[in-house]
C-alpha cells in the first residue's frame, strides 16, 4: 500500500460482502454471526472457493464507519472478519469501532501479513505457499488446517508445534475432495485425538 492509499489508516476497506449467517467452520460452528468479507488476497490457493475475493479492485472502497454501523444492526453480538486475506489491511480502526459497540470480533486469516487489530478469537488457517508470520502463532485461538491430500497432515503437525498449548486444533477437508479425503482425516484424528474435525457445515445447510 502506498502513502496515498485510502485503506492505509483503515478508514476505508474494499468490502466484498457483509451478511448475517451461521458460522459453518471450526470451533464456533453453528453460532450466529455477522460476516465481513474483505476483498484482496495474495495467497491464491488453487482450491479457494471464493476466488472472486482475490482482486481488491473489484470491490468498492467502503467507509469503515458504515461497515461497523451495519455490523451492529443484527441480533448477534459476534462479527467475523474474513476474506480474501483481511490482514492485507490495517484492521486497528475497524476493531476499535466494533469494540465501541460491545461486539466480539473473530478473525479468519492465513497469517501471511503482519497482525493488526484486536480480536476475541483468531482462527489461523496457514498455507504452505505463504507461511504465517511468526507472531500470529502465539496469539492464534484456533489452528484450522485444510487437508487436500496426505502431505497436508505433516504440514498440520509442523504448524501445530508453533501455536500455544491452549490453541484449538482442527483439520478440515478441502470441499472438492471431501468424500475422498475425509476417511483419512477420521482415521488420523482417531490416532491423534488432540485434533478435531471441521466440516463446512454451511455448505450442507445451503447458506452463505
Amino acid at each position: 500500500m502506498s502513502f496515498s492509499d485510502p485503506t492505509r489508516n483503515g478508514k476505508f476497506l474494499p468490502l466484498m460482502e457483509d451478511f448475517y449467517t451461521i458460522q459453518g467452520e471450526g470451533f464456533h460452528t453453528g453460532k450466529a454471526a455477522y460476516f465481513l468479507r474483505i476483498g484482496g488476497c495474495d495467497v491464491g490457493c488453487y482450491w479457494c472457493d471464493v476466488k472472486e475475493s482475490w482482486n481488491p479492485d473489484l470491490h468498492p472502497l467502503t467507509l469503515t464507519d458504515e461497515i461497523a454501523r451495519r455490523a451492529t444492526d443484527n441480533p448477534a453480538r459476534t462479527v467475523v472478519i474474513t476474506g480474501g486475506e483481511p490482514l492485507m489491511y490495517n484492521l486497528d480502526y475497524i476493531c476499535k469501532r466494533l469494540k465501541e459497540q460491545g461486539l466480539k470480533i473473530h478473525l479468519e486469516t492465513s497469517g501471511s501479513h503482519p497482525l493488526s487489530g484486536s480480536f476475541d478469537w483468531i482462527c489461523l488457517s496457514p498455507k504452505k505457499k505463504s507461511p504465517p508470520k511468526p507472531e500470529i502463532f502465539r496469539v492464534a485461538s484456533e489452528l484450522k488446517v485444510i487437508i487436500f491430500d496426505e502431505t497436508d497432515f505433516a504440514w498440520a503437525e509442523e504448524t501445530a508445534l508453533t501455536v500455544n498449548p491452549e490453541c484449538y486444533l482442527c483439520l478440515q477437508p478441502e470441499w472438492s475432495r471431501m468424500q475422498a479425503i475425509l476417511p483419512d482425516i477420521v482415521e488420523y484424528v482417531l490416532k491423534n485425538p488432540r485434533w478435531h474435525i471441521s466440516l463446512q457445515a454451511h455448505k450442507f445447510m445451503h447458506i452463505p
